[in-house]
């Protein structure tokens, strides 16, 4: 496979962490398949060809959706044969206390964090089977290890990714595919800006003030950047990561959340 330019999917790879993987994987000399809601917006094929300087295909592709999902993989292999790396970057937060908690807040989270996952890896797992070798890699959370109030949606979303994750692991060892998770702390992400400024309309507080908060919840005091994210992908995402497999790697900066 060292020898063979690799064909990687990265969903919700139009923004944050999913967006500096599906770049540094283009950097690493992969054709990339971008899926993501927004996808089948035209505009942004030429953006991303235009950010990234390499092969990148953008389509539609709600993952909570089997259609969606078997449409977009069948056209990627319709492309090349074969997926060797399947990135599960979508994903959706939303906050409520467990008393009150509405279906739909529960629903999306789990749908799109947890149950899109499998459905990306249970399309793709044939394929890598087929040809020996595969890479999966899930974006989890620090809140798959560690809860806070109103997050029981989203940090049960995350956990349930561990486990799946141990289980494609175990399925996909005997054939050359490995399964592991990324777990960040808080990211320098389009997600983390606008908790920033719903915190700033709540408090009154600038947004140097609030941006401060969030850089003291870890001890190294500064926020974890996509691209940090995005070189521990590249890596599980390598030839030589091979024995690599059913593991979780947090990106805490030393801190719990």
């Amino acid at each position: 496979m060292s020898t063979t330019q690799k064909i990687a999917i990265v969903t919700g790879g139009l923004s944050g962490i999913g967006y500096a993987i599906a770049r540094r994987f283009v950097a690493e000399g992969m054709i990339v398949h971008v899926g993501a809601r927004r996808g089948d917006d035209p505009s942004f094929q030429e953006k991303l060809r235009a950010a990234f300087g390499g092969p990148v295909v953008v389509r539609g592709l709600d993952v909570r959706q089997s259609d969606s999902v078997t449409a977009f993989v069948d056209a990627v292999v319709a492309a090349h044969g074969r997926v060797d790396v399947l990135v599960n970057a979508a994903g959706v937060y939303d906050e409520a206390a467990v008393i009150g908690h509405s279906d739909a807040v529960w629903d999306d989270q789990i749908d799109t964090n947890l149950t899109g996952a499998f459905k990306m890896i249970r399309a793709v797992m044939p394929l890598m089977t087929e040809h020996r070798w595969g890479r999966i890699i899930n974006i989890a959370s620090v809140a798959a290890h560690q809860g806070m109030a109103n997050n029981a949606a989203y940090c049960a979303s995350k956990a349930g990714l561990l486990g799946l994750g141990r289980c494609v692991s175990l399925e996909g060892a005997a054939h050359g595919i490995t399964c592991n998770s990324i777990s960040p702390t808080w990211v320098e992400t389009e997600m983390l800006q606008q908790f920033i400024a719903q915190d700033m309309a709540k408090g009154g507080l600038s947004e140097a003030e609030v941006r401060a908060t969030y850089e003291a919840s870890n001890p190294q005091g500064a926020l974890v950047q996509p691209d940090e994210i995005a070189g521990l992908a590249a890596f599980l995402a390598s030839d030589a990561a091979r024995a690599m497999t059913m593991a979780d790697y947090q990106v805490n900066a030393g801190s719990l959340w």
